[in-house]
């Protein structure tokens, strides 16, 4: 790769991840500058991302975008049909991995384990007949999520019947789609993947402990919420199951580039595919940047180990 060529960090945009991509998007362009890369910053304008890589004259694109639009396959399809590189997953893997009705159907399909759930769309049935069907179902507590954000927007834990049918309307704010999973127990685990020259690089697990109890918004972009522990003190053959558990999960996908996947480790030993994050967080102290440390390698190096592997 020439560093003369012009390199865009897209970020930001209309997601409600907007302000967490922009983060990510500094962070990367600080890092790329360091290794002494021509790097120009986009604020991802949706209906003009076109005419602003031609302006700056990208020839290669690091997709810092977040959520809607960065992570959902449509930025990756306008890349490809304007022929840039572009970092992550391509566009089936993408879509599939952004919303999370498809996944949990992928993991199902392919044998994966994941928490039972139920999925629901906007207006299919009075909220009513959806919380008889969660409790014939379930007993609490119970997770509901939107199936289209990203950095635990749009996910409650439900402790109380009384919380349910204002979270269902809250939740379908943020997406048509929703899940409700039975809330498994024990501890929260990631894996971050990496692809480098054709090999997959699985990284080092993090062991994830809230102080709150919950990972939600508020512990994970909260400084001091939350403790993150790397490599995860866990037996080695545990390790190797989650491990490889991820790895499956990141193939089945179809995903590229760097991904993290988020599992739960039940209190039997037996690993839960919980989600998968195609656009991981990209800051000095972010998950997969840790995972990255941990295995000898800084921030820096980790961005540029990123952009190389560009398709």
């Amino acid at each position: 790769m020439n560093k003369e060529d012009i390199i865009a960090i897209v970020m930001g945009g209309p997601s409600a991840e907007a302000e967490i991509s922009r983060m990510t998007g500094n962070a990367v362009a600080e890092a790329l500058r360091d290794k002494d890369y021509n790097v120009k910053e986009i604020e991802l304008d949706p209906q003009n991302i076109s005419s602003q890589l031609r302006e700056t004259g990208a020839k290669i694109v690091f997709n810092a975008v977040h959520g809607m639009y960065g992570e959902d396959g449509r930025l990756q399809g306008i890349l490809d049909s304007l022929s840039i590189p572009y970092t992550g997953s391509k566009v089936l893997g993408s879509a599939v991995a952004f919303d999370k009705t498809a996944t949990k159907r992928f993991l199902l399909a392919e044998g994966i384990q994941t928490p039972e759930c139920l999925m629901y769309r906007q207006n299919d049935k009075p909220y009513v007949e959806i919380i008889q069907e969660i409790f014939k179902k379930f007993s609490l507590p119970v997770v509901i999520k939107a199936a289209e954000q990203g950095s635990s927007i749009g996910v409650s834990i439900i402790h109380s019947e009384d919380e349910i049918a204002e979270t269902l309307k809250n939740t379908f704010k943020y997406s048509d789609h929703i899940l409700v999973e039975k809330c498994i127990k024990g501890q929260e685990l990631t894996v971050a993947l990496m692809e480098d020259r054709g090999n997959l690089i699985t990284m080092p697990i993090i062991l994830i402990k809230p102080h709150s109890g919950a990972y939600d918004f508020t512990s994970k972009y909260t400084k001091g919420a939350t403790e993150y522990l790397v490599p995860a003190p866990l037996d080695k053959k545990i390790t190797t199951e989650v491990q490889e558990l991820a790895k499956k999960t990141y193939k089945i996908l179809s995903l590229s580039g760097v991904a993290r996947i988020d599992i739960m480790l039940g209190e039997n030993g037996q690993g839960y595919v919980l989600e998968a994050n195609t656009i991981p967080g990209m800051t000095a102290t972010s998950l997969v940047p840790r995972a990255a440390a941990a295995m000898g390698i800084n921030f820096s190096e980790l961005c540029e180990m990123i952009l190389e592997n560009a398709k």
